[in-house]
Formats: C-alpha cells, structure tokens, sequence
C-alpha cells in the first residue's frame, strides 16, 4: 500500500474523528465508511486495488480505532454519523464532491447525509453495500405487513422484521455489551465470516477489535428504536446510486432492494453471491465496481458490467453481457454464436480452425453484433488457460461460457487405435473440462453469477459398440457437468448439459472411422449412408442453438434436443437394458 497520512478532524458536535488518506492525490477522491463491528482496516482489500488510480478516504466512525468515544447513545444517531462524514469531506475535499462506498451503519448514514438540500454539492456518487437506510427498511417492512398485496409479500415484510429483531437485543445497556466482548474474544466474528467464505488471508481487523465493537454498540440503541417516516416521497435521492446487493446477507435480505427504483433517480444495481461483508469476500468485485462507476460518471463510457447493472435500462434477455463459444466455426457453435449475438450479446468465438472462426465472426459483424475471434485449441489445458486469461483481460469475465468444441469418431473399442482413442477424449471430455476449470474459477471468483454450458450428446445415454470413445467422451462430459454443477450452484453460477439428438452438421465429414481389418472398403459407403440420414432429419444446429439460449435464461440442468435425444433419455432411465441391447447390435 501506498503511505497512509492520518490526521483528525472535528464533529458538529465536537466529536474528533480519526481519518486516513492515501493513493493517487491526483485522481478522483474516494471516501469508504465502514460499519459495525469494524474500524477503517475493513476497507484494506478494496483500497489496495484503487490507490494507484484513486484518492482514498478513510475514517474511524465515533467510537471506535483512533477516533473519540462519545459515552451517551445520543451522540451514535444516523445524524451524528451524517454530520461526521461532512466534517471529512468539508475538510479534505472541500472544493470537489466525492464518491462515496460504504457498508452497514456506515451505508445508513450516508443515506441520511444525502437526504440533506446540500449533499449534491459534497457527494458525486454513493455506492451502498448492505445499508439501506432505516426509512426503506421501515417502508418496505411496514408495507407489506399493513398492506400486503400477495402472501408472499407478507412472507417477506415478516421475514425481514425478524431478521431485525437481534438488533433489540444488540441495544440492551450493560448486557449486550458484555455480551459481545466475551463472544467475539472467542472468535464468533472470525466463524462468520469463515460462514460467508471468506478466505482467512482476506479477514482484516483493527488490533482493537474486541473494544472498537463494545464502544460503538450504542449505534444500536441509538437507532433502533426510532420511528422514520414513511411518507413515500421522502428519502429519495438525486445522487447516482450504486448499490451492491449481497444475496446470502442473513440481516439484509436481497429483496428489500425491490423497491428501490422509489429511493434514487439514478440507479444502478449489482448482485453479488455473498454474505454481509462483501468487501473481504469479493474485494476485487467491489473495487472494480466503484472504479467502473466513477469512471463513467467522471465521462468514461460505461462498462458492459456497469451498463447490464443499470436499473430500467431496456435491453434484450442476453444484452450487455459476454458470451464465449469454442468450435464456433461451424454447426451448433456457429449457429449458438450467432443467436447470442442477435440477442444483444458481445460474442468472442473460437475455434481450431482459424478460417472458419473468423467468417462465423464476420456473419454476427455483418448483422450488426460485435464479435471477437481466436484461434484455440481446447484440449491443450495450458492454451485455454492462457485463452482465458486474455479474454478476461481484454473483455472481461464472460457471462455466459459455451463449451462445444468436439470431434466425432466411429468404431467399436477393439477396432480403435489407442492414440485416436485418448484423441476423442483429450477433445471431447478434457475441452470441457479445461474450459470449466479456466472460466468457472473466475465466474465464482467474480461473485455475480453467470452460466456454463457443456455441451453432450444423446450419445452419453445411448451406449453404441459403434461408438465407443464418442459415446464414452459424451457420457463423461455428462456425469463431470452433474457433479459440477453442484458446486457451481453454491456460488450462484449455472450448469447446463445439452445432449442433442441427430443433428444435421457437418460432424460426420469430419468423423474418422475405424474399421475392423479387411473391411476399410465399407467407410466411405457406410459414411455415405450416415451423411444422407442426417441430411433427411433436417433437424438443424440453430434449434439446438435456440435450445441452448432457453436453457440458459431458465437455468435448466439438462436439455435433451430433438425427439430422439428426449426418447432415448427417458429410455435410458426406464427401461437402460434395452438401450444395452441395443448397443450389442450397433456395428460398423
């Protein structure tokens, strides 16, 4: 970190509060307001990720770290807080307004500071995180169990209140404080945050936690029990708001953000898989929001992710977003690429063959999308690594990952040379699999979702002697995709596994088979025979396309494409002996 300049400045009520400044002097100013139980050390993380480009701004709220410790919770009110932040501001950036990130307590104060006639003039923008304030929470909760318009509503309104209820207990004179210092010296703050994942090396305290927790306690009685209007005209802000929503918050459920298009003229929103402290669980997602925000409001364009976070922004189901593509030079991939595009997303499409690649590219330019090609070949781990990290660098971290790319074969096992054997599965199964351990990581490193799609085949249920090493790939690319798909869950990402059925591409022209010795003569004729069936089904990759983009905007597990994918699905689950039968019969 850059050198940290600390100095103290005064309260409207005479209060003197600690404050830190660091980073690019230059640069637009950033002020970070933390909550309880923390001091300024919370923001650590984030703030060594934007002091190269950015003025930051840290301060001790009352009560806690180096600043004062007022003894009545009169002096702990939202007001006090809001009169704190302007005597910062005031006295270090008193000729521009700042932006603002802020969490908790320290989110709630801010919104009360901006409820003020001159917060416009001091406050350039407010990114929230976890701190509604108490109005909206009042409002939402009142609202709904007054006047509920469904009984889920009401579920919600009562679900929310009591999630509140421990800050009753929190406001108990003597206990409460007591309380909390026997339990946080046995480490109860540290079990929470390991609840909400977040890594050990991420966690940053103050060396006085323990006392900067009791001290500031009062912020509870002080606030609780107060009554905030709920006139439905107050507290909206013409401030641009950002607010970073932690859907796993156990105290600030991700709902109540639902209303949210009442408090702020200009809003934005951001959802993030993760618990309370999103700041030490994703530091690097909240870094680059603040960063992306105060970019496009210091007139930078506006980042895809800042665009798609937009609230009332008309966009189509996949616009804003990314989409990546491999064997997307021809068939389904070709045909997946372009449905992306034409539904507003940005495109980046690979392939192995660099010719191929680049006109499917040019088709989605020629209609107005916006395309990206590479060549890639995904059964090299270390290319598509490398792949990865230059498209997330370049473009960002896709939203979408489409792992297609594969080859057909034909030939019983016995039939099938060993290097052509682990050839069908270094493409089939290890593409797949080289494609999720580069981009899931990051999609879950991220932390605002996304999906995966692996695509299979009918040919994962249907065993074929015919078939082996196909058959095999496919079947592995479906029971890898089942047990990765419950991880992926937990992080908010989803998991589809498309099996098409007989699909009419060019696959078979490009499948090798393998004969058993003195019948080599029959390839051509049998292949002959295969091209001219697919050709007759006449069921084209942009159905299994138009399937994949449904599958994703529902988040289904597995889709079966065609009828014979469905049927022999729901064979394999019947009645699996009769598709063993089957297999015995399916010779070259």
């Amino acid at each position: 970190m850059t050198d940290v300049t600390h100095t103290t400045v005064a309260s409207a009520d005479g209060v003197r509060i600690a404050v830190y400044e660091q980073g690019n002097p230059d640069g637009p100013t950033i002020v970070m307001v933390h909550g309880w139980p923390d001091s300024h050390v919370v923001w650590d993380g984030v703030v060594e990720l934007l002091e190269d480009r950015y003025r930051v701004i840290r301060y001790d709220n009352r009560g806690v770290g180096k600043s004062a410790v007022p003894k009545h919770h009169s002096a702990y009110t939202m007001a006090r807080y809001a009169d704190d932040f302007d005597a910062v501001v005031g006295a270090l950036s008193p000729a521009a307004p700042v932006h603002v990130l802020a969490h908790d307590w320290g989110s709630v104060g801010i919104w009360e500071y901006l409820s003020r006639s001159t917060a416009a003039d001091r406050v350039a923008s407010f990114t929230s995180i976890s701190g509604p304030s108490a109005e909206h929470v009042d409002r939402y909760v009142s609202t709904r169990l007054r006047r509920p318009y469904s009984p889920r509503q009401f579920t919600r309104g009562l679900a929310q209140f009591l999630r509140l209820t421990y800050m009753a207990a929190n406001s108990i004179p003597v206990l409460a404080p007591a309380a909390v210092r026997v339990a946080f010296r046995a480490g109860l703050l540290d079990r929470m945050l390991a609840k909400d994942r977040v890594p050990a090396h991420q966690i940053h305290h103050s060396a006085d936690l323990v006392d900067d927790a009791v001290n500031s306690m009062k912020v509870y009685r002080a606030n609780y029990f107060g009554s905030p209007a709920v006139d439905g005209t107050e507290g909206r802000v013409d401030v641009p708001v950002q607010l970073v929503v932690a859907t796993g918050d156990p105290f600030v459920r991700h709902y109540v953000y639902d209303d949210a298009a009442s408090w702020a003229s200009r809003l934005w929103r951001r959802d993030v898989v993760a618990g309370h402290w999103v700041q030490l669980s994703h530091p690097r997602m909240v870094a680059d929001a603040v960063a992306e925000f105060v970019d496009h409001l210091g007139g930078a364009a506006p980042a895809r992710s800042l665009l798609r976070a937009e609230v009332g922004r008309a966009r189509g189901t996949f616009g804003d977003s990314l989409v990546s593509v491999t064997g997307a030079g021809s068939g389904i991939g070709r045909e997946t690429a372009l449905a992306f595009a034409d539904q507003g997303a940005e495109v980046v499409v690979s392939d192995v063959d660099e010719a191929s690649v680049a006109e499917t590219a040019a088709m989605i330019t020629a209609r107005g999308g916006v395309a990206h090609h590479y060549v890639l070949d995904v059964s090299d781990a270390e290319a598509v690594e490398d792949f990865a990290e230059r498209i997330c660098t370049a473009h960002g971290v896709p939203d979408v990952v489409v792992n297609n790319a594969g080859i057909g074969h034909a030939g019983s096992f016995l039939d099938t040379p060993a290097e052509q054997w682990d050839r069908v599965l270094e493409v089939n199964l290890g593409g797949v699999v080289n494609g999720c351990r580069s981009f899931a990581k990051r999609l879950v490193e991220r932390g605002t979702g996304g999906h995966v799609v692996n695509v299979s085949s009918m040919a994962a249920y249907a065993p074929l002697q015919a078939m082996n090493a196909y058959c095999t790939s496919k079947a592995a690319v479906y029971m890898f995709s089942d047990c990765l798909r419950a991880e992926l869950d937990a992080a908010g990402v989803g998991l589809t596994t498309i099996c098409p059925g007989v699909i009419d591409t060019n696959i078979v022209n490009t499948t090798r088979f393998d004969a058993p010795a003195g019948r080599g003569g029959q390839v051509a004729g049998r292949r002959k025979q295969i091209e001219a069936m697919f050709a007759a089904r006449r069921y084209g990759p942009d159905k299994v396309a138009k399937a994949i983009l449904s599958s994703v905007a529902k988040n289904k597990a597995i889709r079966p494409v065609a009828p014979e994918a469905y049927l022999l699905y729901g064979t394999s689950r019947i009645a699996p002996q009769v598709l063993r039968s089957t297999a015995r019969g399916s010779v070259m």
